[in-house]
């Protein structure tokens, strides 16, 4: 399959004829002059004529603002086209531009299919307490003023690769993905989704960039309106500001650090404050991961600049992170070979320069979602369990609560093969409340585990992180009390990822591996919504399940007993079982 990538600009047209199977790129290239007599429409013919004999099967563009309706790859039609013209207030800059790309290109290929990558889509989902500004509410949701991200495309590709190095589960993994060019932004990325990241509602927030300031004082943006007037600010916080506005010379870092090697005062300061801002970065999106598995550095500066990755990561040692100088002076990436370990024999984290490559992520992208399209079909119910709070434990823990050599006690058995409802009731105890007489579930296992609901954790005074099930490393510390002591965990509470249990040969009927990611649309109830982020979990001593919280099914008015099926992209008729509610499952695209 070829795959046409479009980036349609203002002025320009990127463009890149792209094999996703063989990471390929077959033609790549960039017309120039838009805006000025030639349209985006001409474009697109010029770049058809000059591919000759060469083959299109897909066209995957490049939008830079989904908002929040748009959380993957997404076929274009004609709701969508409306959709993302709905977001040009979020990006009058970029929206407009990729909208007459996409416009042209299926004017000029309408027998193709057309798929969306938003540059906000990997980030749209951060937890609530990450996106939300600290301002008036109401005001901030009548104007959609929330911290959306960009740059997701190249931090979902190179984490991903970063995982597949270092041979682990991105799931498992803790990491701090840091694009560094004219453009520049951090992501924190956790159980392989974005937790935090530095652009906000608009590009100008957070790292210091080519031609952006980053994080300001509002104050200052109040000061500039008031004395250049609003464009004026606007034209000064784009384009004269950053590396530029320091340096007072150029926002292009190599001639930057040419400069600061002659002595030119600006110049150091620029690469000293572009150093610093990334570096506290760096810290605290460790501390909102709880932990630190891997940094990982791209984007021009990220891969060329030996210097700036030295003094990017000078005194992290207290975070496990160590780099050899020589691996550091020799790192050298491309397509072909895209990550260099710069990792000290002694550190604990792995520092990883990586080549990103946003086009190929798009053309797989564009691919798998013309993958799902062509293999929908509707599928078998799914029941949903609603899973109040409960504690798993572990032989040791059991002893404590207790007694040594207690056993649990089976009260009832659960819908998983083996598992059951113990009689034994344990208090949980934060350091704001407690809940009291909260199951046991049986058999013990490896480690104790607490899981919780948002609402408990309120209640609890706790912060806990969203995990799946056995994954609490890092996670929330907790105190139990039983009848004959009491346990404080220093981790081991968790929000339970909502999750599907499939036996392999359900997963093989719906077309889905263990750790692939569906979207759940829960109707034909009291109240119709759609669950993102859930994970499929396979198993062949599973049976066929969904689990969610409390919080969760109260929010979709479920109760116990509600069930569903999947539904592929295309598919506008769900399966309706003879049940309270329906549960659609939409795969999401596996690039």
């Amino acid at each position: 399959m070829n795959v046409l990538v479009l980036n349609a600009g203002s002025s320009s047209l990127k463009h890149q004829l792209v094999d996703p199977r063989a990471g390929r790129v077959i033609r790549a290239g960039t017309i120039e002059g838009l805006g000025s007599g030639r349209s985006h429409a001409d474009a697109i013919a010029e770049l058809l004529a000059s591919l000759g004999s060469e083959s299109v099967h897909a066209v995957g563009h490049r939008v830079v603002h989904g908002g929040e309706r748009f959380v993957d790859a997404t076929a274009i039609d004609d709701a969508v086209l409306a959709a993302i013209e709905a977001q040009v207030p979020l990006a009058p800059l970029h929206n407009p531009a990729n909208l007459s790309g996409i416009r042209a290109a299926r004017a000029a290929l309408p027998s193709v299919p057309h798929v969306a990558i938003f540059d906000t889509a990997f980030h749209v989902r951060m937890p609530r307490r990450a996106r939300t500004y600290a301002i008036d509410q109401q005001i901030a949701n009548e104007k959609g003023l929330r911290r959306f991200g960009f740059h997701g495309t190249s931090h979902r590709f190179v984490s991903e690769l970063a995982a597949g190095h270092l041979g682990r589960p991105l799931a498992e993994l803790r990491v701090v993905s840091l694009h560094l060019g004219n453009g520049a932004s951090a992501c924190a990325i956790e159980g392989g989704h974005s937790v935090e990241t530095s652009m906000g509602l608009t590009p100008l927030e957070g790292l210091v960039m080519g031609s952006r300031p980053g994080d300001l004082d509002p104050g200052i943006v109040l000061t500039l309106a008031r004395e250049l007037g609003v464009d004026g600010a606007e034209a000064l916080l784009n384009k004269k500001s950053g590396l530029a506005g320091l340096s007072g010379v150029s926002n292009d870092l190599r001639e930057i650090e040419a400069r600061a090697a002659d002595g030119d005062d600006g110049a150091r300061l620029a690469i000293t404050v572009f150093a610093h801002r990334v570096r506290k970065y760096i810290g605290a999106y460790a501390a909102v991961m709880g932990g630190l598995d891997a940094i990982v550095l791209t984007g021009g500066i990220g891969e060329n600049s030996v210097t700036m990755r030295r003094r990017i990561l000078q005194r992290l040692e207290f975070l496990g992170v160590s780099i050899d100088e020589d691996r550091n002076a020799d790192a050298k990436v491309s397509d072909d070979a895209p990550i260099a370990d710069i990792s000290s024999s002694t550190a604990r984290a792995h520092t990883l320069v990586i080549a990103t490559n946003e086009e190929l992520q798009i053309a797989r992208e564009t691919a798998a979602v013309i993958e799902l399209t062509r293999g929908a079909q509707s599928k078998k119910p799914i029941p949903i369990a609603i899973s109040a709070r409960h504690v798993h434990l572990d032989r040791a823990g059991m002893d404590v609560l207790f007694g040594p050599g207690s056993e649990l006690t089976p009260m009832k058995p659960l819908s998983q093969p083996g598992q059951y409802a113990s009689e034994e009731r344990v208090n949980v105890i934060g350091p704001r409340g407690r809940i009291e007489r909260v199951r046991v579930l049986g058999p013990l296992r490896k480690a104790c585990q607490v899981e919780v609901s948002r609402t408990d954790e309120f209640a609890l005074g706790v912060d806990a992180p969203v995990r799946q099930s056995g994954h609490t490393k890092g996670s929330a510390p907790i105190t139990l009390e039983g009848p004959k002591g009491t346990l404080q965990l220093p981790e081991g509470l968790i929000c339970a990822w909502r999750h599907i249990h499939m036996h392999p040969t359900d997963a093989e009927a719906y077309g889905v591996v263990d750790g692939d990611e569906v979207e759940v649309a829960v109707t034909g109830g009291p109240r119709d919504l759609v669950f993102g982020d859930v994970i499929v979990r396979v198993n062949d001593q599973f049976r066929l399940e969904m689990h969610i919280d409390t919080d969760e099914a109260n929010a979709a008015e479920l109760d116990q007993g509600a069930a569903g099926g999947l539904r592929q992209p295309e598919s506008q008729e769900p399966y309706t079982p003879a049940s309270q509610g329906t549960a659609t499952l939409t795969k999401k695209p596996r690039a």
